[in-house]
């Protein structure tokens, strides 16, 4: 996916957006308005709609998470006692990658309960009225995102069905299902509503505080989203530093964002007594101040751009 921004400077905002987006393909870009953000980057490559090309196979990651996305978006079920959470939804012919994985690993996507979206880009969000028309399940997502999913795109190859309004989910709002109590954050910058959450994620009785950025990526334009990234980041390295309660697992909608990938496999080869490599709470503050930086360079360029 290509993470378009103005030409001029032109190399450096390209490097800045290559960063953010892990590197290779990241979300769609967003502009400073609704109208922007309806319209994301084209894909570079049509596999980034094959689903033969992007399957991955699903795998644990804690005993009550798992990865059931695709090579370039992430989608996690989160398994409670009262049913199922799926963090993102894919979109066009990966969904049935989703449901797929559901089902190898033991669950019923009937069971599924709620679709928690991070934002309203086609990627995650484009999945959502399939789950919630085919199973039930009740679909949450902020309100600036709500309108940016509903906002007609300029290219039909980035439609979706628009699910129903379920649920609108604010800033500190909680969601309990079972023995799993989600917290919710407002995170904008990538988005004007992106959403970001906490909950908690467990491995033989031992649980760890797992977060998940809602909109890592810094392919966006303006210097008012840029400080509104900076300042979502700066309240998760709060949240992250919270004495007695770090944030120790770090998930991301864009598996190269987080690298979940490599992680996993570090993860099936640990031998026994190995720490569990998704539990890193030092590389989650290195990774944050990562991202601080990152923004910051790209607020020189967005500055100049503006004239200011």
């Amino acid at each position: 996916m290509r993470c378009p921004l103005l030409v001029l400077p032109a190399v450096l905002l390209i490097a800045l957006g290559a960063l953010a987006c892990g590197g290779g393909a990241g979300p769609p870009a967003a502009g400073d308005s609704a109208e922007a953000d309806s319209a994301p980057a084209e894909p570079e490559s049509a596999d980034l709609n094959d689903p033969v090309a992007q399957r991955v196979e699903p795998f644990q990651i804690f005993d009550n998470l798992f990865y059931v996305g695709i090579e370039w978006v992430s989608c996690y079920l989160l398994v409670t006692t009262d049913g199922l959470i799926l963090i993102d939804a894919l979109y066009g012919d990966h969904i049935d990658t989703a449901i797929d994985g559901i089902r190898s690993l033991g669950y019923d996507p009937a069971d599924l309960k709620y679709v928690l979206v991070t934002h309203g880009h086609f990627d995650h969000v484009g999945g959502a009225a399939r789950f919630q028309e085919t199973y039930g399940a009740r679909v949450g997502m902020t309100a600036a995102d709500w309108e940016l999913a509903e906002t007609p795109p300029d290219n039909p190859d980035w439609e979706i069905d628009v699910p129903v309004h379920d649920m609108v989910i604010a800033d500190g709002d909680t969601l309990e299902l079972g023995d799993t109590e989600l917290r919710f954050y407002v995170t904008p910058g990538h988005t004007e509503g992106v959403l970001s959450m906490e909950f908690p994620v467990r491995e033989a009785g031992e649980e760890h505080r797992a977060f998940l950025f809602g909109g890592v990526g810094l392919n966006f334009e303006g210097v008012h989203r840029t400080n509104l990234y900076l300042d979502s980041v700066a309240r998760i390295q709060r949240l992250a530093a919270e004495e007695g309660n770090p944030i120790d697992v770090n998930l991301s909608n864009h598996a190269s964002m987080g690298r979940i990938f490599e992680r996993a496999e570090q993860l099936a080869s640990r031998a026994e007594g190995d720490p569990h490599p998704f539990v890193d709470p030092e590389g989650y503050v290195s990774w944050l101040a990562e991202l601080q930086r990152n923004a910051e360079e790209k607020l020189v360029v967005e500055r100049e751009l503006a004239g200011e």
